[in-house]
């Protein structure tokens, strides 16, 4: 469902250099360096203090380059956090085959739970952003598909892949308790007008500045479609006041809620063996099943 798997060139700060040097000679004194988290889709790198550099790591997230280009300077205006915006966009070259971006640089630090001051706040803030995000494109962005990973798309499309997991379960109780959260799941589809999602609202592309989210980054699976795959952080990341708390800030239906649970469920079942996330998988599914009880 993603370009993950396709041969992926290397991607280092000698690269970054040789890019910026051929193509914008006027930054090549500016200091590359790694940032502090790098991302999978794409490899994300410092220049300098204000921009920074990302590259897609495989085919498959090529297309986000274009995407992120045509429509991050669209919604920015309309957003309440700043979100990336394109400074300069790079073409293959220096041994990397495909097109990549430069971006002005956003101060803050990824949203692990000690450093968020306040959960409420935070997840009220949060919503405050989707609530504005999730609003209708007049001249028609792009349609939920392979390049937003299908997130934004109906929950059928990951149908094979959650069932075949939930059949390697060991632990039956799990097994039973996510057979009826996804039916319950894939019961309803979105009826109302495609709306522009985000794609992976997860702890890694929000940013905390002072305790308080700070920005929103990382669009490469946006899109218009269901709203319901950005609200999977309900369960990722808030604990159970927060939940509340921005369920209550927004305005969605039960059955949206519902294939947004979905979508946490499909994602925490296929991690769950992944070491780098399987924490966060377990907690996932833990949070998901007790509102059950």
């Amino acid at each position: 469902m993603s370009g993950q798997d396709e041969k992926a060139p290397t991607i280092d700060v000698a690269l970054v250099r040789r890019l910026v040097a051929t193509q914008f000679p006027g930054w090549t004194g500016l200091e590359v360096r790694p940032v502090e988290a790098g991302g999978w889709d794409n490899r994300t790198f410092h220049l300098g203090d204000a921009m920074t550099v990302r590259l897609p790591s495989a085919p498959g997230y090529v297309p986000q380059v274009a995407k992120e280009q045509r429509w991050l300077p669209r919604l920015a205006p309309g957003l309440p956090l700043p979100v990336p915006v394109p400074v300069a966009v790079g073409v293959p070259g220096a041994g990397y085959p495909f097109p990549w971006s430069v971006y002005g640089w956003i101060e803050g630090r990824t949203a692990t739970p000690d450093r968020i001051a306040d959960p409420v706040e935070f997840a009220v803030d949060l919503a405050g952003f989707l609530c504005a995000l999730h609003r209708p494109e007049p001249v028609g962005g792009p349609p939920a598909g392979a390049h937003s990973a299908f997130r934004g798309a109906p929950l059928s499309s990951c149908d094979a892949d959650t069932r075949r997991a939930v059949r390697g379960l060991a632990d039956r109780d799990l097994a039973a308790d996510a057979t009826a959260i996804w039916a319950e799941a894939l019961d309803s589809v979105w009826t109302g007008p495609p709306v522009w999602f985000h794609g992976d609202v997860a702890a890694g592309n929000l940013l905390v500045r002072d305790g308080r989210l700070a920005a929103v980054i990382d669009f490469g699976c946006c899109g218009v479609g269901d709203p319901a795959c950005d609200l999977t952080v309900a369960w990722t990341l808030l604990p159970a006041p927060a939940r509340e708390a921005f369920r209550a800030a927004l305005s969605y239906d039960g059955d949206t809620w519902a294939r947004a649970r979905g979508w946490a469920l499909w994602k925490a079942l296929i991690t769950r063996d992944d070491p780098g996330q399987a924490a966060t998988a377990c907690s996932t599914l833990d949070a998901i099943r007790a509102e059950r009880r």
